[in-house]
């Protein structure tokens, strides 16, 4: 069962990967059409920080609320960090701002994707239909965060396969704590409210701070305001029809 657990956690980090397939087709896209993506991916990532909430709340309310805090706290106090030595930062060729956002939404994601493969983990102790559904509704989602990802470093001269690979890197802590949380899922479930909220407080600062701002930059606030809209509709679809 261990096997299946990372193997499972596994391809849920895979399928992140598959958010930089656009770009593959082609690099150039209008300005608006940017804008759209970059909406519709802040939209996603809401609509996946309001489940998170949700999720966390039925367990412990103030470990979420917790949690929350600690993940505006740490982000605010990341970005105010890179703001002054954002022009010491490299990630690849990338330097300065550039290399500050990538580099941003590259660590959020991998922090979100820690408390993600302990619910992975901690799904396969409830039984393994149950973990297998909860690692392919995972799979699922983790699909726009990839596009988030690559929305970020394609426009600034990334190639759309570097971008696939930094966004599966992004999701490796979920087979990493998927198999520890299984085997220890009486020890990481007290924490899962917590990582649950810190993810989604990160979430929601950078979904509103960094890609609804670039969304701006590139299309109108109307066409913003309803793209992202509806991903945050579309995405609390999916979460009810999958629960």
């Amino acid at each position: 069962m261990v096997v299946k657990v990372f193997v499972y956690a596994l391809i849920t980090a895979i399928f992140t990967g598959f958010g930089a397939l656009p770009f593959a087709i082609t690099r150039r896209f209008e300005k608006r059409w940017l804008g759209v993506f970059n909406a519709i991916a802040a939209g996603i990532m809401i609509g996946a920080s309001f489940n998170l909430v949700n999720e966390g709340f039925q367990q412990s309310s103030l470990g979420t609320v917790i949690g929350l805090l600690l993940g505006l706290i740490g982000i605010v106090a990341g970005h105010k960090f890179l703001d002054a030595h954002g022009g010491d930062f490299h990630f690849g060729d990338l330097k300065g701002i550039d290399a500050r956002k990538v580099l941003f939404l590259v660590g959020i994601m991998i922090v979100h994707s820690f408390s993600e493969g302990v619910g992975i983990g901690v799904s396969f102790g409830n039984g393994e239909n149950f973990g297998v559904f909860i690692s392919l509704a995972i799979a699922v989602h983790n699909i726009p965060e990839g596009l988030a990802i690559a929305l970020v470093m394609v426009p600034r001269g990334v190639s759309w396969i570097w971008a696939a690979v930094w966004s599966v890197i992004s999701s490796l802590p979920q087979p990493l704590m998927a198999v520890p949380s299984y085997l220890f899922v009486e020890i990481f479930q007290p924490f899962l409210p917590v990582g649950l909220g810190f993810a989604a407080g990160a979430m929601f600062w950078i979904s509103f701070s960094e890609i609804l701002s670039d969304a701006m930059k590139d299309a109108s606030p109307t066409l913003v305001a309803t793209a992202s809209t509806l991903s945050i509709a579309a995405m609390s679809v999916f979460q009810h029809l999958i629960h």
